[in-house]
């Protein structure tokens, strides 16, 4: 029996899904809603998104293209229907308010008040549907100075305070090359408080508006620097355990301009790493960055084979997607249907039992 096949086994009896019958009205763009109601439906829900006539979600018209579509919007909107409405016209408010009564949750992403200025507010429609679980995902919250702020991840990443803990060699902060805000702090949190939303509505036969804040979520994510502030000692720039400041967490250079990244914080995994490289475990970075520069990344990773160092080397993209170990757990099994054939669907965090076994899915045409 192979890992799949293993994984298969361990699906809910019947294989229903964990999530199926539910109905899902998504008013979001973008990424943050996108990606959570994504989740909903790979999980089994029926997600139907609302989209402006004509042109639809903003992410439709983003880069690169698969055909005539966006493989950004294609990845994030796999096994959804789509819906074109207007909500600045009665027949399309009439439509969103139709659809809302018949759902089970509600995902939107306006800035606040935006969507009771329309007349769907969480107190509008939870009085005519009150087991509706209503989620705002926003920068900052339904309510506090910023509320209204127009920003996007890398401002929510500069105001929680992140991007000055790594910084250039003229102190200029590093751009993070994730939208952990988007993800770490929309996506994710918006999904864990929906299903327990789902868990509580099971009790108490109603539903809850769920306040997402981006910004506030991103705080967990510097837990070490928390700790450290709380203890009356403020994080500096590339100065700690995990920004650049030991020799035990820090990327290298090697002679063939490939770089190892080296984390071998623990004392067992420290003492083999230096005994690898001719070190003492005394070393420094600078000792460390010697060594490294010394050897090509192929002989450095065949010293290192079958020890534990934690030791990596730095993989493109292309490297990482074609790695044997992603082949073996089968990460991009799954397809999308699109107009120039088909591509990969998105890995997600979602156990195979929970995820519909349906390989080769579409993406949704406006409306």
């Amino acid at each position: 029996m192979d890992a799949r096949e293993g994984q298969d086994a361990s699906r809910p009896e019947g294989g229903a899904l964990p999530l199926r019958g539910l109905k899902v009205v998504d008013f979001s763009t973008l990424l943050p809603g996108p990606f959570a109601t994504l989740m909903l439906a790979e999980a089994g829900a029926d997600v139907v998104k609302i989209e402006r006539p004509g042109k639809g979600d903003e992410m439709r018209g983003y880069e690169p293209r698969v055909g005539p579509d966006s493989a950004i919007f294609a990845l994030l909107n796999r096994g959804k229907a789509s819906v074109a409405l207007d909500l600045k016209s009665p027949d399309g408010l009439a439509q969103a308010k139709e659809l809302a009564r018949g759902a089970d949750i509600l995902v939107e992403q306006f800035r606040p008040g935006v969507m009771a200025r329309l007349g769907l507010s969480y107190e509008a429609l939870s009085a005519e549907n009150p087991r509706l679980i209503y989620c705002s995902i926003t920068g900052y919250g339904q309510d506090g100075p910023k509320a209204h702020v127009a920003a996007h991840d890398m401002n929510y990443d500069a105001d929680a305070g992140l991007l000055s803990l790594v910084s250039d060699s003229d102190g200029t902060p590093s751009l993070l090359p994730i939208p952990l805000a988007d993800i770490g702090g929309g996506t994710y949190p918006a999904i864990i408080n929906i299903l327990m939303a789902v868990i509580e509505r099971s009790r108490t036969g109603r539903g809850r508006h769920l306040d997402i804040a981006m910004t506030d979520n991103l705080f967990p994510f510097l837990y070490w620097a928390l700790a450290g502030a709380v203890a009356g000692r403020w994080p500096s720039p590339n100065g700690e355990l995990i920004t650049g400041g030991s020799p035990r967490y820090a990327i290298y250079r090697t002679a063939d301009g490939r770089h190892l990244a080296a984390a071998p914080l623990e004392d067992q995994f420290w003492r083999t790493f230096c005994a690898v490289l001719g070190l003492s475990e005394n070393a420094s970075k600078a000792d460390v960055a010697t060594a490294v520069a010394a050897r090509l990344s192929g002989d450095l990773m065949a010293a290192f084979a079958g020890k534990d160092a934690c030791v990596s080397l730095v993989a493109s993209i292309e490297e990482a997607m074609s790695d044997p170990h992603v082949a073996a757990r089968d990460l991009f099994r799954r397809r999308i249907a699109s107009k120039a054939g088909t591509i990969a669907a998105l890995p997600l965090p979602l156990v195979e039992a929970y995820r519909d076994p349906e390989e080769t899915k579409p993406f949704p045409d406006l409306g």
